[in-house]
């Protein structure tokens, strides 16, 4: 389940992206075990490598907080879209596989929920080094 809070939050933080090459203004949030929302948005640069995800920018936000542990994260963007593959693999050092994930848009057309798992069922293991 993903609280409805978790994706206003997201919708909120889309508004506040900087995105002025792509204009595809992306927001997250992320809920940790107390029930805090964490946000972020999406941050492009000029040398696009250098753009950073809004759901790394929540996660980070969370993680210099001490925050380690979360419940559910909410995406919002112009049309419903997943996390990219670098989202995932931080995504998978953080969040169990169980994790909801709520992928919506800014007036909430075609909401929809996904498991993290079934995003990334094998994502880079500690274990593997």
């Amino acid at each position: 389940m993903v609280p409805e809070a978790l994706i206003i939050a997201a919708r909120e933080a889309a508004q506040k992206a900087y995105a002025p090459y792509s204009k595809f203004c992306v927001g997250a949030a992320v809920m940790d075990e107390a029930g805090t929302i964490y946000t972020g948005c999406n941050v492009e640069n000029v040398s696009y490598g250098l753009t950073v995800c809004a759901e790394r920018i929540a996660l980070f936000n969370a993680l210099s907080q001490g925050v380690r542990r979360f419940t559910a994260l909410a995406l919002c963007a112009p049309e419903r879209v997943t996390p990219c593959g670098a989202c995932r693999q931080v995504i998978a050092e953080f969040c169990d596989a169980d994790l909801p994930i709520a992928l919506t848009t800014p007036k909430g057309e075609e909401t929809q929920v996904v498991r993290f798992g079934d995003l990334f069922p094998n994502p880079f293991d500690a274990a593997a080094l």
